[in-house]
Parts: structure tokens; sequence; C-alpha cells
């Protein structure tokens, strides 16, 4: 089979922190950075312990849960309007900005991609259509199908089932260093998109197979294999 790879969605693809100018509209921008931040590590938090409890949840409720933390963590006092407002707007968060060019340049070379994510096929597929980068993805998997969250094995298995994929031949690109290790310990290759040049990788003993800075990056690679 050919290389297939496997992008995650959220914090990879797809910006999270795009919500923070619906955050400064509403808390103002000294406020706004942080809430996003605490949002996004609890909403990730939340389904880590939903997995290891058995008690599986869609994302949008974890998301859900983590944005109500935060409100009460911060102070913030938000109305359920906005809330609502918030929630809405985490379902049109834009892609990073080199993400069309880049996917664009791998379909054109004949690289399979595929979407591989924690949220549902049916939030993912509207978040990649409302980002303008739907038509480059030949399919979607969600950890839905398996009621587990990354990064358990059972969904890098299922990717690969799904799939009819070796892992020779699988990558998973993701900008989350606990993607990336769940993907190596299932036997994947895997990439970091390192978006920040201050960000650390977990200190576990194991490294990516593959580092880049962005996904032009990752398209220069992959157009010569």
């Amino acid at each position: 089979m050919a290389t297939l790879l496997a992008f995650d969605v959220y914090g990879t693809l797809i910006d999270t922190h795009g919500v923070i100018a619906e955050l400064e509209d509403l808390l103002g921008e000294a406020r706004a950075a942080e809430f996003s931040r605490r949002w996004r590590d609890k909403q990730l938090e939340y389904s880590f312990r939903r997995s290891l409890m058995g008690a599986y949840a869609e994302f949008s409720v974890c998301t859900e849960e983590a944005l109500e933390y935060t409100d009460r963590a911060l102070g913030t006092q938000l109305s359920q309007t906005a809330k609502e407002h918030l929630m809405a707007a985490y379902g049109r968060l834009p892609a990073f900005a080199e993400v069309s060019e880049a996917l664009a340049r791998l379909s054109q070379r004949g690289v399979t991609c595929v979407a591989f994510s924690n949220g549902t096929r049916e939030a993912v597929e509207e978040l990649l259509r409302q980002a303008g980068i739907d038509q480059h993805f030949s399919d979607i998997v969600s950890v839905d199908e398996v009621k587990r969250f990354k990064p358990d094995p059972a969904v890098y298995s299922h990717l690969r089932t799904r799939l009819e994929a070796s892992a020779a031949d699988t990558w998973l690109i993701s900008s989350n260093p606990f993607d990336v290790i769940g993907a190596g310990h299932a036997g994947l290759h895997a990439v970091w998109v390192r978006r920040s040049s201050d960000a650390p990788f977990d200190p576990w003993g194991g490294e990516p197979d593959l580092t880049v800075s962005d996904l032009l990056s990752l398209a220069e690679r992959f157009s010569v294999r």
C-alpha cells in the first residue's frame, strides 16, 4: 500500500485558539488567551479521564464541560448565551494558515490523506468544510467509532483496521506530543508538528520519527517518498 498520512485535526490542522477573538469580545484582550489555554488543557484532560474511566462521551461534551470548568475557575461568570456562542464558534475554528496549501501539494503528489480525530465524524466533517479543506481528505476516522480517546492503543489499531493499512505504511501527523507518543507505542510512524519553537516534547525516552515546524515542511519531506 502507498503511504497513508493520518492527520490529527484539533491543534494540528485546526487552530483551537481560533476562538480568542470571541473571547476578547466577551472578556477583554488581557483574559482571552489564558481562558483559551485553560479551556483547551481541561478539554484534553477530560478526554483522558473519561477514556481511563470507561465513561466515554462525545468530544463536544468534554469541550462543553471544560468550558464550564474554566468559567468557574477563572470567575468570568459567562452567561448561558455566551457559552452557547463559544461552543458554536468552536465548530467553525479556522485552519492554520499553511494547511490548505500543504494539503493541496500532498494531494497533487498522490499522497493519501485522512483525518483522524477525537471529534465525531459529523463534527469533523463540518469543521473541515468550514475551514475549506475537506476536499483534501479521502476519509475521516473518528475515535467515536470505538468509544475511546487518543492515546488509547485501541484507536490507533482501529485506524489501521478501518483503512486496511499496515503499520509500516501509516504515519500519524500531530502537533500533540501525547498523540505522537501514542501512535509510536502502537507501532505507527509519527510526525510531530512543532508549531511553537518553545514547545518541548514529553521526556518519555523516545522521539518522533520526524519533526517539522508546519505542514508545508511536511509536504516537502513527503514529496520525495
